[in-house]
């Protein structure tokens, strides 16, 4: 009598999950097959789940229309470079706040997470003017260094921090009674130690950056330097329209690899999420 109810439960339970599951499939689903369609049949209501033909001349011409080989590389190594970077620096500074006594520790770190509450509206004009007068305008390095220095390595380190503080002190001590110095504790002991919030911060920075959008606006002017989230927004008409269909085949696309590396390391990042105290 329990295994059955346990099994009604269970398909109780997987039914529920599946009607809840159609709001955040259904938009993805509509992507995909509407960069098939004809621009007549996207908007057609009610909405058609499958296209009644499939054009794949639309996926040609985002290649036709946009250097968008060029963009997509752009996109994939300056998220490459500032995921590597945000480890390197967030780690770092983690360890210092967690494990090194300072003066005013503590009020520091409070400080360095007000950065969070700042939005980058905020301090995209002065970034700008700063930037312009390094002669940096119209190049990657912005787009590099503001996500590496900004609110992704702020809450990285705060992850990173949070997921140290957890580690037993006596591995520090034990690693000083072999001789080690502070650094070498950090690298051999600390750092393996740390590979699931390492994780949770490299898929995090990873998207972050894959997805920026407010930044590459307002540093980058040329074609060839565009990174995808401003590339989406070229394919247009001659009257300025949008091309409904060649843009959601280019944000398909763009969307492919994300989906691909998230769900690959879905496990890490939760479990990273869960041993920083993160967890809802």
């Amino acid at each position: 009598m329990k295994a059955e109810l346990s099994a009604r439960m269970k398909v109780t339970l997987y039914g529920l999950l599946c009607v809840l599951l159609i709001p955040f499939v259904f938009p993805t689903w509509w992507m995909v097959t509407s960069s098939f369609k004809p621009i007549s049949d996207i908007f057609a209501f009610p909405p058609q789940l499958l296209p009644q033909r499939y054009d794949w001349t639309t996926y040609s011409k985002v290649f036709e229309l946009q250097p968008f080989v060029q963009q997509y590389w752009n996109s994939a190594y300056i998220a490459a470079v500032v995921t590597i970077g945000t480890m390197i620096i967030s780690s770092m500074a983690g360890y210092a706040f967690a494990r090194i006594r300072f003066p005013f520790a503590n009020t520091m770190f409070m400080i360095v997470l007000l950065g969070l509450l700042i939005p980058s509206e905020v301090t995209i004009v002065p970034l700008f003017q700063m930037f312009l007068q390094a002669g940096l305008v119209n190049t990657h390095w912005p787009l590099i260094l503001v996500p590496m220095f900004g609110a992704p390595s702020i809450f990285a380190t705060f992850v990173m921090r949070q997921f140290f503080v957890t580690l037993p002190v006596e591995l520090e001590e034990a690693a000083r009674v072999d001789g080690l110095g502070r650094f070498k504790i950090f690298v051999r002991i600390a750092l393996p130690l740390a590979k699931p919030a390492l994780a949770s911060v490299a898929i995090f920075t990873f998207l972050h950056s894959w997805n920026l959008f407010l930044e590459p606006i307002v540093f980058l002017s040329s074609a060839e330097k565009f990174t995808l989230p401003q590339a989406l927004t070229q394919y247009t008409d001659a009257y300025g329209g949008p091309m409904w269909n060649i843009q959601l085949a280019a944000a398909t696309l763009t969307a492919l690899p994300v989906l691909i590396v998230f769900i690959i390391a879905q496990k890490q990042f939760v479990e990273g999420l869960a041993h920083t105290g993160l967890k809802g």
